[in-house]
């Protein structure tokens, strides 16, 4: 439990809770200025909200106040409508996610088929992936990378937090077909391990 506040937390406490988006730390610096140690403030005001209503939490370097994940249903005032994301679009949005920034060409590539347009139309329209600029070679193909708001909704701080192959193995996400591709190319490399024995 947090002491008297003093006042440079409390500024950042409100400056924070007033702020219609996620803000940096040189971005919260503007309103409350240099006078603390704005990273001490930022980790004790995130462990006085961690278990309460609303969560201090940080994504992709920027802070804001969220509901805690256990409440949200709660605020809910009307039923979201949720699209559910085809499979051609997951595979897309993980391709991105994984290998960001990447060209529709690459993207192609690592799927084996063609990217539908509409595809990162929906990608984009739900705000979690961005054009990031082109690849400086012939043609200067537009690349694709992922936004803050892939990691808010996916509950990621960053890239980094994206689950790797042993832990969606675990949690039996693997489809069927990859364990078995990656089982018969284990014991390709064993059965060529034996012949070069």
């Amino acid at each position: 439990m947090m002491s008297e506040p003093d006042d440079y937390l409390r500024a950042v406490e409100a400056t924070l809770f007033v702020a219609e988006t996620p803000l940096t730390p040189a971005e919260i610096r503007l309103h409350v200025g240099e006078a603390g140690d704005l990273s001490a403030t930022l980790q004790a005001l995130s462990d006085h909200y961690a278990g309460r209503g609303v969560n201090l939490v940080e994504r992709a370097g920027r802070w804001h106040f969220q509901t805690a994940p256990d409440l949200a249903h709660i605020l809910r005032r009307e039923k979201d409508e949720q699209r559910k994301l085809s499979r051609a679009a997951m595979e897309t949005l993980a391709i991105i996610a994984y290998h960001e920034p990447v060209s529709r060409a690459e993207i192609e590539a690592i799927r084996g088929v063609q990217v539908a347009k509409g595809t990162l139309d929906v990608l984009m329209e739900a705000g979690w992936v961005r054009p990031a600029g082109r690849r400086e070679v012939p043609g200067r193909p537009l690349i694709y990378a992922t936004t803050v708001e892939f990691l808010t909704h996916f509950g990621l701080s960053s890239r980094r937090d994206l689950p790797g192959i042993e832990d969606l193995r675990a949690a039996g996400l693997l489809d069927p077909v990859d364990l078995a591709l990656e089982g018969m190319a284990d014991q390709s490399v064993v059965e060529n391990d034996a012949e070069d024995a």
